[in-house]
């Protein structure tokens, strides 16, 4: 089989295969018994039919059709092995020649167009610094997480003064348009100044005593008359607020395994450094991505951003909201920009995915669906699914390499250990050697039976 590339533009090739006739005669004897199974001719059992008949009664045309049909998807995907190409879309085929009807022999001619993973040269991971904020603990942050918990064991309690921020108001509420109602509700517990229902309501709310009556303008969030604006009335019930426990010896023995308040403040001042650390981390992986792509330029494949697009509308039958799909278009190239820039970097630094990195994964993700692991990857492998969960852990694992080789400092210039979140190069040597042995365990027959064996089988 031959094949040629040629770039249409930084997102799109077109491939050019010719496929001779000794390789497409596979296909065509394929397509002599499938059509032989399904056609009936008298004097001759199903199955049986000789090719010279099938030609007189079905016709060499729907032959040489059905071959070319079923094997074009595997020359097609030859040809892109066979150029190195990494596409992100479907292609878009064109037959330009097929063997001689007449059962000469000839060659199996054919184009695709398909929108592809574009080259990108990245920058030196060695050279990209980014700086992370202060992870040291103060009193106030404590305090704050010692004032969280005391919340979770606050009550509420009816007070006789006007609402203020982080009160609990029972309210009713009852939304006009033109003076017709359109909307209320009745009963609704509120905490002033959270502002997770309407815009001004907090503002409407601040001061106003049980039993009184306000009214305000909004915009509604919801309902058939989502966005509009609307004359909205609200009737305080009741005020309460929340009253909190006495931060002491007590209080730690009721809201935690410790004796005393030293005790759980020593315990919240743990918790409060893990979760910084965490989220350092956290910001420096953003940050070292944002820098990647703020110094390669990444072409983005139109088409593929559209057929997302439209298939998210269509999922949420709201084809043709132009606003929506703007929403839609601008989260799709971001996400699908990275994509193509983490693979890109995951091959530079010819990151492999272990059967335990995926394992974890999968078993990971099983439980964000609440499904039964074994079931879930089997789930997937039906689908298909296996080899883009495989892309997704080598994106992560090669950012996580990309946060060892950059640089990450403090606001003071310091170096910062991320060893605890994103491993070392040590610990991935060390991975892949525990899974060689264990694979030669297995090979051997000595692997043991428990569940992560189990997942690992379903996986193949």
């Amino acid at each position: 089989m031959k094949s040629a590339v040629e770039t249409l533009d930084p997102t799109k090739v077109k491939l050019t295969v010719e496929v001779s006739y000794d390789e497409l005669k596979p296909n065509i004897d394929e397509a002599y018994k499938h059509i032989a199974e399904q056609v009936t001719v008298p004097g001759f059992r199903k199955g049986k039919v000789p090719p010279r008949i099938i030609d007189q009664r079905v016709g060499r045309p729907a032959v040489i059709e059905h071959a070319v049909n079923e094997g074009l998807g595997t020359f097609y995907a030859q040809a892109v092995r066979e150029n190195d190409l990494r596409p992100l879309g479907q292609p878009n085929v064109d037959v330009t020649q097929v063997p001689g009807l007449s059962g000469a022999e000839g060659e199996l001619h054919f184009t695709a167009e398909v929108e592809v993973r574009p080259t990108l040269e990245l920058p030196e991971l060695d050279t990209i610094t980014v700086t992370v904020e202060d992870a040291q603990v103060s009193d106030e942050d404590v305090q704050g997480r010692l004032d969280a918990l005391r919340e979770r064991f606050g009550t509420l309690v009816g007070v006789d003064r006007p609402a203020q921020e982080g009160d609990f108001v029972q309210v009713d509420l009852v939304a006009t348009i033109d003076e017709a109602e359109v909307d209320k509700v009745s009963g609704v517990s509120y905490q002033v100044g959270s502002g997770n229902m309407l815009e001004g309501l907090d503002e409407a709310l601040t001061g106003l005593s049980a039993g009184e009556t306000t009214t305000f303008e909004s915009a509604l969030v919801g309902g058939d008359h989502a966005g509009e604006t609307a004359q909205v009335t609200v009737t305080a019930s009741t005020v309460k607020e929340r009253q909190l426990p006495d931060a002491d010896d007590d209080f730690a023995q009721l809201a935690s395994e410790f004796d005393t308040l030293e005790e759980l403040m020593a315990d919240l001042r743990e918790q409060v450094t893990r979760i910084k650390g965490s989220n350092r981390a956290v910001q420096a992986r953003d940050k070292v991505l944002e820098a990647l792509v703020g110094a390669v330029e990444v072409p983005v494949p139109t088409g593929v951003v559209e057929a997302e697009v439209a298939r998210h509308l269509e999922a949420e039958d709201r084809v043709g909201d132009e606003t929506h799909g703007a929403e839609v278009r601008e989260d799709t190239t971001t996400t699908l920009r990275n994509t193509i820039l983490l693979d890109t970097l995951a091959e530079k630094l010819a990151v492999k995915v272990s059967q335990g990195e995926l394992v974890d994964y999968l078993v990971n993700a099983s439980r964000q669906y609440g499904m039964d692991p074994n079931t879930f990857i089997q789930t997937l492998d039906q689908q298909g699914q296996i080899p883009s969960m495989v892309a997704e852990v080598a994106r992560s694992k090669a950012l996580a390499v990309a946060l060892r080789r950059a640089t990450v400092v403090d606001p003071a210039g310091e170096p910062v250990d991320l060893s605890e979140y994103v491993g070392t190069d040590a610990d991935d040597e060390a991975q892949e050697a525990v899974e060689t042995a264990l694979a030669a365990a297995q090979e051997a027959g000595e692997g043991s039976s428990d569940a992560a064996t189990d997942i690992t089988a379903a996986l193949k």
